[in-house]
C-alpha cells in the first residue's frame, strides 16, 4: 500500500464520518454539512455530532446539526488564515454560536498516518524484550497504567498489542483498536520509571508493522499540547496528517468526574 492509497483510505472515511465527499477535505475553501449518524463512523465520535471540524490542510470541512450550519457557515467563511480557526480566540467566537444550542468547543487534537517507507525504514529498538499480544493477553491488562494503550470502554475493538517485557514485567504497552473498518488506531504507555529509554518508539513502530502485516492501515493521534506524543509519531514514521475540533453538549462537558 502506498502513502497516496493511505490518505484516499481516511479521506473515505472522513467522508462517512462527516458526512460529505472525500474530494470536500481537498478544495480550496471551506465546506459546510449536514450531520448524519452513521453505523460505519469511527466508533468513538459521538453522534450525533453537534459540530465537527476537520482539516487536512488546505481549507475546513464542518460537519454541524442542521441548526448549526447557517452561523457555522457564517463563522467559517470569515477573511482570516486557515489555522485561525483552530486558535483560542476564534474558537470563543464559536462557543458563543453553540451556547445557544446547549454546546461548547471540546475535543481537539492532532492526527498522524504512516509513511510506509519510513515505518519500514527506520531500525528502532529498546532494552527490553517485546512480545506480541492479542485479545487474550489483554483481560487482565484494563488498568490505568494501560489506558492509552487499551479501551476498556470497548475491550472488544482492541486487536493487537506489543508489550515491552522486563523479566516478566510489562513495562511499556502499543496497542490497537478497529475504530472503522480499515484503520486501526494505536496507543501508547510506558511505566514512568522506564521512560526516555526509547521503549515507546520501539513499540509504536512495531506495533505499526504488525498491523500493515494484517492489512490494515495503522493510525496515531495526540493531543495538540502533547510535545512527547507528537515526537513519538514523528520518531516511529508517521507524519502529520489532519486536525479535528469536536464540540459537545455542555451537560456532558461539565459532567462530574467518577473518579
Amino acid at each position: 500500500m502506498s502513502d497516496s492509497e493511505i490518505l484516499e483510505v481516511a479521506l473515505e472515511q472522513h467522508a462517512i464520518d462527516c458526512n460529505c465527499a472525500p474530494q470536500d477535505f481537498m478544495k480550496n475553501e471551506p465546506v459546510v454539512c449536514t450531520a448524519r449518524t452513521s453505523p460505519n463512523a469511527r466508533v468513538y465520535l459521538k453522534q450525533p455530532i453537534v459540530c465537527h471540524l476537520v482539516s487536512y490542510g488546505s481549507n475546513v470541512v464542518a460537519s454541524c446539526m442542521e441548526e448549526l450550519v447557517a452561523p457555522v457557515t457564517k463563522w467559517i467563511a470569515q477573511d482570516r488564515p486557515l489555522h485561525y480557526l483552530f486558535e483560542t480566540p476564534t474558537l470563543y467566537e464559536l462557543n458563543s454560536i453553540l451556547e445557544p444550542f446547549g454546546a461548547r468547543a471540546c475535543y481537539q487534537a492532532e492526527y498522524f498516518l504512516p509513511s510506509v517507507d519510513a515505518v519500514f525504514g527506520v531500525d528502532l529498538s529498546c532494552p527490553y524484550e517485546l512480545r506480541i499480544l492479542g485479545p487474550e493477553d489483554f483481560r487482565k491488562l484494563y488498568l490505568p497504567a494501560w489506558s492509552n494503550a487499551l479501551c476498556s470502554e470497548r475491550p472488544q475493538l482492541d486487536m493487537l498489542g506489543v508489550g515491552a517485557y522486563n523479566g516478566d514485567t510489562l513495562v511499556g504497552l502499543a496497542g490497537c483498536s478497529a475504530d472503522c473498518a480499515q484503520m486501526w488506531q494505536i496507543g501508547i504507555d510506558v511505566l514512568p520509571a522506564y521512560r526516555r529509554q526509547a521503549i515507546a518508539s520501539a513499540l509504536t513502530n512495531r506495533l505499526a508493522r504488525e498491523t500493515f502485516e494484517r492489512g490494515k492501515i495503522p493510525f496515531y493521534c495526540a493531543a495538540w499540547s502533547n510535545v512527547r506524543s507528537v515526537r513519538n509519531a514523528l520518531a516511529c514514521g508517521f507524519k502529520p496528517s489532519w486536525v479535528e475540533l469536536s464540540a459537545r453538549p455542555i451537560k456532558e462537558i461539565e459532567k462530574p468526574s467518577s473518579s
